[in-house]
């Protein structure tokens, strides 16, 4: 499927916003993005929430840990045997071997603070109409013209009876524009009431403050959507140097980076 007929995402749409150039060098030239282990990190944190969830909360924080570091560890694998020279490896601190092991152990620390913060927040996943739990939830939605899709990290039913959508979050990188997306999802395919998402940031421990969703309008979600599609069609990849040059993975293969 080619770039111009492909469903849309919120990271194609923000990664287009913020800049279209690097948008097309990874989408469209498919250049080879440098591994960085803040990405493994994430994604093996997701993979042991989700389980943990998934097992009706009955995983221990000795099984947790161990989890996350046997995932963590052969997405390291993994990219280790595409690029061997960690020096290469994307780090936002110190050298790429180093970040490498140092989260690691805050994974390992991460997964464990979750297990204990979810002995103390008992939490109702929603369950959908045909019976999957809302976790790691897949959807595509038509939105402006546009089929958009992704995937929410977990669907919680409050006490009101509404839906929240949560996100986990291992970065610092937080977007309201993800969660207007899944409440927007939430609402279409399901019918529930959505009035409130928010974040559990492994990085503190605990819950975000609330983020708002019930006056936001289906039509100025899909506005966004619709005017990042209408670009790449267009084939229009202005690129936007700066200080975000430092962190993007195909910054190599880049003649405007600053």
């Amino acid at each position: 499927m080619s770039i111009e007929t492909q469903p849309r995402s919120v990271s194609q749409t923000q990664q287009y916003e913020d800049c279209a150039w690097r948008f097309y060098l990874q989408r469209v030239e498919r250049v080879i993005p440098r591994p960085a282990a803040w990405s493994h990190h994430g994604t093996a944190f997701h993979a042991v929430a989700e389980a943990f969830e998934l097992s009706d909360r009955a995983m221990t924080a000795e099984e947790a840990v161990e989890r996350f570091s046997d995932r963590y560890s052969a997405l390291i694998n993994k990219s280790l045997d595409q690029e061997r020279d960690t020096d290469r490896w994307m780090s936002a601190t110190g050298s790429g071997g180093d970040d490498i092991e140092r989260r690691y152990v805050l994974g390992q620390q991460q997964v464990q603070r979750y297990v204990e913060w979810a002995a103390d927040h008992p939490t109702e996943t929603y369950v959908t109409p045909d019976g999957k739990p809302g976790l790691e939830l897949y959807f595509v939605i038509e939105l402006g013209g546009v089929k958009v899709r992704g995937y929410i990290d977990q669907l919680v039913r409050d006490p009101d009876g509404s839906v929240r959508p949560r996100d986990w979050k291992t970065g610092t990188m937080k977007s309201k524009f993800q969660l207007y997306t899944y409440g927007v999802a939430v609402r279409k395919l399901y019918d529930e009431e959505v009035n409130k998402a928010d974040w559990y940031l492994a990085k503190n421990g605990n819950l975000s403050r609330v983020v708002k969703l019930d006056e936001v309008r289906e039509e100025d979600v899909a506005e966004r959507y619709a005017a990042m599609d209408a670009g790449v069609k267009r084939g229009d990849f202005p690129a936007s140097p700066g200080f975000s040059c430092r962190f993007c993975d195909v910054s190599h293969a880049c003649s405007f980076k600053q």
